[in-house]
């Protein structure tokens, strides 16, 4: 039996989940989707400006995870901007935790 997956905590589902090239005209067909946690981990990390190993405090996961998981973020945004394809941003393996908003805001 394979072993369960460990929820990431999210403070907040994001404001905005679709992302995309304003020229439609140039719009490739596919869709990019990035996970909630995913989103989450660019958050902290790029916007809020934490270290890999405080995020993973954050989101209560190991620091190994959040490395694969922000390479995995940081690549889809990089192929969302240069290929102009749309990026989604849902679904995943994560639970809300209000709490979070606190500890982010101490930073």
């Amino acid at each position: 039996m394979p072993r369960p997956r460990k929820w990431r905590k999210v403070k907040s589902l994001p404001k905005y989940d679709l992302y995309g090239p304003m020229n439609q005209d140039n719009v490739n067909d596919k869709m990019i989707f990035m996970t909630v946690e995913e989103y989450e981990m660019i958050r902290l990390i790029d916007y809020m400006k934490l270290t890999q190993e405080e995020c993973a405090q954050v989101m209560n996961v190991a620091r190994a995870t959040i490395q694969s998981g922000y390479a995995k973020a940081r690549s889809k945004l990089s192929q969302a901007l240069i290929e102009g394809t749309m990026l989604k941003i849902a679904g995943g393996n994560f639970s809300l935790d209000t709490d979070l908003a606190i500890s982010c805001q101490q930073k």
